[in-house]
């Protein structure tokens, strides 16, 4: 980035910085110029990390493209690897939402826990088939 910068060119950028902004404002303006610098470098970083995950994820799709097309038998170990990394990831994707059965748990359906419906006559069957004739 700084390659056609040399001291020289450097050094005048500083003197005239002094000049411009005053020995009040220039350590302000040095501070905040790094600041921008240093966002702008983390969103390089960001960007480069994004990237890199997207080239992973294309990469382990081929793979495993590759591998359906030979029938995921006789696969080379990298496309082994691939495999194996794609069914951990589904494998921690579902376990948040496994629910272990403890036998306190089996004893308790999803129906016992839901408040129960008694019969009013605005929810009966027979009120709720019925219809009104038209006209």
């Amino acid at each position: 980035m700084f390659d056609g910068i040399g001291f020289m060119e450097l050094l005048l950028i500083g003197i005239l910085g002094l000049v411009v902004l005053g020995p009040e404002r220039l350590p302000v303006a040095i501070r905040s110029l790094t600041g921008w610098i240093r966002a702008m470098k983390n969103m390089a970083n960001s960007v480069k990390d994004e990237l890199e995950q997207e080239l992973k994820i294309e990469q382990l799709h081929s793979d495993l493209k590759k591998a359906e097309n030979q029938g995921l038998k006789n696969l080379s170990p990298e496309l082994q690897d691939s495999i194996d990394q794609l069914k951990d990831a589904a494998q921690s994707v579902n376990r948040p939402y496994k629910v272990e059965e403890t036998p306190s748990a089996s004893e308790n359906s999803a129906a016992d826990l839901l408040p129960s419906k008694t019969s009013t006559p605005e929810t009966s069957s027979t009120n709720s088939n019925t219809e009104k004739p038209n006209g």
